[in-house]
């Protein structure tokens, strides 16, 4: 079995080694991927597009308390034949600390960030 303590690697790697023979276990050739960001698509059925509304809000509110991961600004909702008509279900607005409010979409009042007790932002109280 070859060498693989430092010495042997620093060898290798300063190009003094003597000969053409690789290292066991070498670097890998590029960096990994970054992350990628992935859609998930559930399908129900729902008399009409308000209930259907709350049912995918529900689903979604439901899905990021088991997941926090899970990135519940990017929801939406479409009919099942017409992906392209999709509308956001939540607010998403902007607020002074860079998160995004996760009240329904056309909510009236403050705008919420995640969480309990989250911040809240914006004229919700003029009238």
């Amino acid at each position: 079995m070859r060498d693989n303590r430092a010495a042997y690697w620093r060898r290798w790697k300063a190009g003094r080694f003597g000969g053409d023979r690789p290292p066991l276990v070498a670097p890998p050739p590029r960096p990994p991927r970054p992350d990628r960001h992935f859609t998930v698509h559930l399908g129900f059925t729902a008399a009409d597009l308000v209930t259907a509304r709350e049912v995918a809000v529900g689903y979604a509110e439901a899905l990021s308390v088991l997941r926090p991961e899970l990135a519940i600004g990017a929801s939406a909702l479409s009919p099942a034949d017409a992906w392209q008509r999709a509308e956001r279900l939540f607010c998403g607005a902007l607020g002074p600390d860079a998160e995004r409010c996760v009240d329904v979409a056309g909510h009236a009042g403050f705008h919420h960030a995640p969480g309990p007790g989250g911040l809240g932002w914006g004229d919700g109280d003029r009238g």
